[in-house]
């Protein structure tokens, strides 16, 4: 069981998460610069494929996936599939898609938005990847090897 307050949190966490993906949406799109047609089908196919991430690190999850970044009681760690390359797929699908449509948009404000979505996702994982550490006794070691969003490690 969760403390109280991680639930709290949990629950806030998700909820400024849909809030600024609602407004993404919401957002008037252009007036920011013209975007080339050839752009547009691009990012059209990448919100496409982060759709499609989105759903298969989902459905790895099974009973596991939940709305929350808490771990419920059927939660397993996943290190195969899409997990081998990244730690959050899901969070890595969205972002690939959120940052086509704002591109795909041309505009500033949505950009802006992006970049909220960007940095409060990146709060989420660290606040989430605790919780999973303390789960899970194999989790740092995956975490040490495994990128958080981008399949690509950089070296320091």
């Amino acid at each position: 069981m969760h403390p109280h307050e991680d639930v709290v949190v949990a629950r806030y966490l998700v909820t400024a998460q849909f809030g600024l993906i609602g407004l993404l949406v919401v957002v008037p799109g252009g007036s920011g610069w013209a975007v080339p047609s050839a752009l547009r089908i691009a990012c059209a196919v990448l919100v496409v494929a982060g759709v499609g991430i989105m759903g298969l690190g989902a459905t790895s999850l099974g009973r596991g996936l939940t709305a929350t970044p808490l771990p419920n009681q059927h939660a397993e760690l996943r290190t195969g599939g899409l997990y081998r390359f990244v730690r959050h797929p899901i969070y890595t699908g969205l972002l690939l898609a959120a940052t086509a449509f704002a591109v795909a948009s041309g505009s500033l404000v949505r950009l802006v938005v992006l970049v909220l979505l960007i940095a409060l996702l990146q709060g989420k994982a660290r606040w989430e990847e605790v919780r999973l550490a303390r789960r899970f006794d194999g989790y740092a070691a995956y975490a040490a090897r495994t990128p958080r969003f981008i399949p690509v490690r950089v070296r320091h």
